[in-house]
């Protein structure tokens, strides 16, 4: 087998992994995207760490989830950085840390995630991991869509 029919092979397993999670069929969805999530796949690892963060076709493992969305976020991975940010906000499967969670965000909101803005503008509006910044804050807000009211 070539090297192009191994990399075929690994985006077919990855496509049907990720369709596979999207149907919630997550036994299949595991199966499929754990050996690619080993191998580095940040897709594979953002999706293998939603499963076992919420016990999804495994048994929970919040060291794992943890591990693979930790994985996927160093990537660059925008979906897996938010993610992340959230486990540091929560202390769910890892220690709460809002300096932490301030800083997945801000790398999320840096490539465009509208969610990760938000979340950023509240903990710059509360001062949670970060100075407390009202002007930031309206100017994430403005940044994610949302109009002042007044």
């Amino acid at each position: 087998m070539s090297d192009r029919d191994d990399t075929q092979g690994l985006d077919m397993d990855l496509a049907s992994g990720i369709a596979a999670f999207e149907a919630r069929q997550f036994t299949s969805a595991t199966s499929l995207l754990a050996p690619l999530a080993e191998g580095g796949n940040p897709e594979a690892q953002y999706r293998m760490a939603i499963m076992a963060q919420n016990g999804l076709g495994m048994a929970a493992n919040s060291a794992l989830a943890y591990r693979y969305m930790r994985a996927a976020a160093e990537s660059g991975l925008g979906l897996a950085q938010h993610g992340l940010g959230f486990m540091y906000m929560q202390g769910e499967c890892a220690e709460q840390n809002h300096g932490e969670a301030a800083r997945w965000f801000r790398k999320a909101a840096d490539q465009g995630l509208v969610g990760s803005m938000t979340t950023l503008a509240m903990l710059h509006e509360e001062g949670l991991g970060v100075d407390k910044d009202p002007e930031e804050a309206k100017r994430l807000y403005r940044l994610a869509g949302f109009e002042e009211r007044g």
